[in-house]
């Protein structure tokens, strides 16, 4: 299936019914006074949330949803029928805003909560509302309510715990694949990951974490450049980033210390709170350089970074050390999630 994670889409909701204006005819009762009923409401436009379903690809082509009007009120004080709401099952990390301000309608984070997007019409009264004791013929009736027209904008963010950052070719595809069930395409040339993936890392009984992969950037992301930019959205509901660095590249002009200074920069431009998360280094390809010489070519890349935060060493392509990253990201996760405002 086609990963489509924007959308753009009307919703409608119903009219409310009109009241009516009935008066009772019976025989042998010449003024049976008035008997109009109500108008039936409008059905409303609802979304909701569902983990099962993963792009927004339904949306891009049926763009207009419309709810039903609701029944005009009848004689004899019958109210119209209403009409029923429809609901719109979005994955769930869907954000929906108003096309035309930008306000925020929803925020779908978990499965199975709902929102409003167009509520209904209310329906009209009908002529029995409006007797008293001066008005016993009452001819008025209220016409049903218009219901809510709006466009909305729909952007997919995935639910994801833990987001790889690096430049094309880096390892992070093989990566994911050694630590999860995903298989996203793994060659030997750049952008062979399109669109995000997602995997789920089982340290153990009850423990596991969600990992995301993107397409990786390059430097000009944060105008547009390459694939990466689309998808670093994707990046913005996780709890901790893991940059990953080719150090052996096999381009002999590559210097893995300008690539991931540009990895870094892309992000600080593209998004401040991007550039604030918690941000692991995972030196990959150790398997490429002399065993004799992976401790220097380490030291050499950190101290050049001036990097003081934590770093991992590992060979993405044969899983080594990556089963004590996925423990050492779990207890991070952990933590955080105790610290967490219960």
């Amino acid at each position: 299936m086609k990963f489509i994670d924007e959308a753009k889409i009307e919703v409608h909701a119903g009219k409310g019914g009109n009241g009516a204006v009935s008066f009772r005819r019976e025989k042998y009762i010449p003024r049976g006074g008035p008997d109009g009923g109500d108008g039936g409401r409008g059905g409303s436009v609802y979304a909701v949330a569902d983990r099962n379903i993963n792009t927004l690809v339904d949306y891009r082509f049926a763009r207009i949803h419309r709810a039903k009007n609701g029944q005009g009120g009848m004689g004899q004080q019958c109210n119209g029928k209403g009409a029923e709401d429809i609901v719109l099952r979005m994955p769930a990390g869907t954000i929906i805003t108003d096309f035309q301000t930008g306000v925020l309608v929803a925020d779908l984070a978990k499965h199975g909560q709902i929102a409003l997007l167009a509520q209904g019409g209310r329906g009209g009264m009908g002529n029995v509302n409006f007797k008293s004791s001066t008005n016993r013929a009452p001819r008025k009736a209220t016409p049903g309510g218009d219901g809510e027209i709006r466009e909305l904008k729909l952007e997919l963010k995935v639910l994801a715990d833990v987001g790889l950052l690096g430049l094309p070719n880096a390892g992070k595809s093989t990566f994911i694949r050694a630590v999860s069930s995903a298989r996203p395409k793994v060659a030997d040339y750049p952008f062979t990951t399109l669109h995000p993936h997602l995997g789920v890392v089982r340290v153990g009984p009850d423990r596991s974490f969600v990992i995301a992969d993107v397409p990786g950037l390059i430097e000009g992301a944060a105008e547009g450049a390459g694939l990466g930019h689309q998808f670093l959205r994707h990046l913005a509901r996780t709890g901790l980033l893991l940059h990953i660095v080719d150090l052996a590249p096999m381009d002999p002009g590559a210097d893995p210390v300008r690539d991931a200074r540009t990895i870094v920069a892309e992000i600080k431009k593209y998004d401040q709170a991007l550039y604030r998360k918690p941000r692991w280094l995972v030196l990959n390809k150790m398997d490429l350089l002399p065993a004799e010489e992976r401790d220097a070519a380490a030291h050499r890349f950190l101290k050049a970074m001036r990097w003081r935060g934590r770093s991992f060493r590992i060979s993405a392509i044969n899983g080594e050390g990556c089963i004590e990253l996925a423990g050492a990201v779990m207890t991070h996760l952990e933590t955080l999630r105790t610290e967490e405002p219960q």
